[in-house]
């Protein structure tokens, strides 16, 4: 069994705390103290030990296997950013120590790392200024389009729509929405894989407020007409998000201030190798050009002409707080040494190889599946499982299962929503050679599989706790403790 509380044994113990001298009920009202001892479990601690061993090793993760989650960016942490994290002068800082001090200095270290990755950011997207509050990439987005509202608000404009490619990442309209804004998609010209420009020229007019493209985009293509998206929308004085959670494929090769682009969010915990998911926090510093670094979040690290760093509250036009101190400070810490450690050219380098294994892939996988658009990709691809589907009865979601059984997490799946059967993979940088072909061998042998013994696939997977549950049931009816 799996949960705890089934090995629980009357009288059995792990530790035995020193009782307390300090009385936790005092001036409490009756009302608000337990009457009965809380329901803990009684276990040694062996049993303890074991117990979350053996959930360890029934998760699955970077450090365990390959993770080619498309759109995610799921890259290998390295452990010295870790090491970084922990160190003392940094773990234990507390956020309300002073500034500065007479005679030394109390948080000066942590201000010059967050001084210091704003432009280092601001470098690599060629921005004017950023914010690392945003506690995640759609906190940044949010943080991205209440600048753009507030810009519009400062001008006397009246703009209601934002204009999205179908194309974007799915958190984008919810993040314009959230902002105040009604969300119109554009449609994706189906030769290149990239926005419609002749759509997008159709669509946008005097109540548009922003265009909000994801760029490399959903299907990993790169949008070689940004400059064009972004004439065509300042044009009608709208401003140019761009979404640069996929920024891992073009670092040190392209920046997207150069191009137009008025504000974006960058993904620390995808580009920058802070840990992702159940391993975050994560971050999504908000970059902007120069007529809209009036409006960042509050407060700015400042650097004084002493060389000192100093926390900046004086922006009227500032949309104000979007989380509390700094942000996920430790995250940003990881981002900056991550970095270090890398510099310019590695960065670069880091993009050429996430490039170089997602076309390595799809190269080799594209003749065992169908692949929508059949050109160059960036970090990541979208293959199709309609041939298997229409022949054999198999959907992505079966080939995703099936992968589980061969030892590899499954890709993203029916995402993007264009692309019937979707499976969106991206091997990242990080990822050798033998573990690339691993995957194709597998990917191949459950095409064959489809075909051969298509009833296997659909049974999967089955080396697995759990098998194959009735996921809409799952989602409708949750039942987090019933201990089968």
């Amino acid at each position: 069994m799996s949960i705890i509380f089934a090995k629980s044994v009357a009288g059995r113990r792990g530790v035995r705390p020193p009782n307390s001298d300090v009385p936790a009920a005092a001036g409490l009202p009756p009302d608000y103290l337990r009457q009965t001892e809380p329901a803990l479990c009684e276990l040694s601690e062996l049993d303890t030990v074991r117990h979350f061993t053996e959930l360890s090793r029934r998760n699955f993760g970077l450090d365990s296997g390959f993770y080619p989650l498309g759109s995610c960016t799921m890259k290998y942490n390295p452990k010295i950013l870790e090491k970084v994290a922990a160190l003392p002068g940094f773990a234990n800082l507390h956020p309300l120590l002073p500034q500065l001090r007479q005679g030394g200095m109390l948080a000066q270290g942590a201000l010059r790392v967050l001084h210091d990755l704003e432009q280092w950011l601001a470098e690599l997207t060629g921005m004017a200024g950023y914010t690392l509050q945003p506690l995640a990439g759609a906190h940044g987005e949010l943080t991205g389009m209440m600048i753009v509202a507030a810009y519009h608000r400062d001008r006397g404009n009246r703009k209601a729509e934002v204009l999205i490619p179908d194309e974007a990442h799915g958190t984008n309209p919810s993040s314009a929405a959230i902002a105040g804004y009604t969300t119109l998609p554009v449609a994706t010209d189906p030769k290149t894989g990239m926005l419609d420009l002749q759509e997008l020229k159709a669509k946008i007019g005097p109540n548009t407020a922003a265009v909000m493209l994801t760029n490399p985009n959903t299907l990993g293509i790169f949008n070689t007409h940004i400059r064009e998206v972004a004439e065509i929308a300042h044009r009608h004085d709208a401003q140019v998000y761009y979404d640069g959670a996929n920024f891992n494929a073009v670092m040190g090769r392209f920046r997207p201030g150069d191009a137009g682009v008025d504000v974006m969010h960058l993904n620390l915990h995808k580009t920058f190798a802070t840990p992702h998911g159940s391993g975050g926090p994560g971050a999504g510093p908000v970059g902007v050009a120069a007529h809209l670094v009036d409006f960042l979040p509050i407060s700015r690290v400042v650097k004084r002409q002493d060389n000192t760093f100093i926390l900046d509250y004086d922006y009227p036009k500032s949309i104000g707080y979007i989380a509390p101190f700094y942000g996920n400070f430790a995250v940003c810490l990881k981002a900056c040494a991550y970095i270090m450690l890398l510099g310019a050219d590695g960065l670069r380098e880091v993009s050429e190889q996430a490039v170089l294994n997602a076309n390595y892939l799809m190269q080799r996988l594209k003749d065992s599946y169908d692949l929508p658009f059949d050109r160059t990709c960036m970090h990541e691809f979208v293959l199709s499982a309609k041939r298997q589907e229409k022949q054999h009865g198999i959907r992505a979601l079966d080939i995703a299962k099936g992968l589980i059984d061969r030892g590899f997490h499954p890709p993203t799946v029916y995402f993007p929503l264009i692309v019937p059967e979707a499976l969106m993979i991206e091997p990242t940088e990080t990822e050798s050679k033998e573990t690339l072909d691993r995957f194709v061998a597998a990917m191949r042998e459950l095409a064959e599989t489809a075909a051969a013994d298509p009833e296997s696939l659909r049974q999967a997977p089955k080396s697995t706790p759990v098998g194959r549950p009735d996921e809409v049931r799952a989602a409708r009816e949750m039942d987090v403790c019933h201990p089968a």
